[in-house]
């Protein structure tokens, strides 16, 4: 792993441990996600939404990891609750993402 990022993810561990809050989760599960560690993402992708469960970044984030750890079904009732969500906080952007990756799951 590049030590740059083996860093940031140590220090964002830190940063959770002191202080666990739905940011801190969310930056480390982007940045484990980066070095394919999805399993340890979705578990701080799912404390994000424990903590926040309208932060719609983290459906898309979540879904994304249970796609790369070939979970489909779990794929695609993130992206559903994400998605309502998404359209309930106005983030049009967020829901547009997960409108195609759950077309493009359904097409197969």
């Amino acid at each position: 792993m590049d030590p740059v990022i083996a860093a940031r993810i140590e220090g964002l561990r830190e940063i959770i441990e002191d202080e666990p809050d739905a940011l801190g989760h969310y930056m480390l599960a982007q940045e484990l996600s980066k070095v394919d560690e999805h399993r340890e993402a979705s578990e701080h992708f799912r404390a994000v939404l424990a903590l926040d469960g309208d932060y719609t970044a983290a459906y898309r984030g979540l879904g994304r990891a249970l796609i790369a750890l070939g979970d489909t079904a779990g794929a695609e009732a993130t992206w559903v609750r994400g998605l309502e969500s998404a359209e309930k906080m106005g983030d049009l952007q967020t829901a547009k993402e997960m409108e195609v990756f759950l077309k493009r799951l359904r097409k197969g």
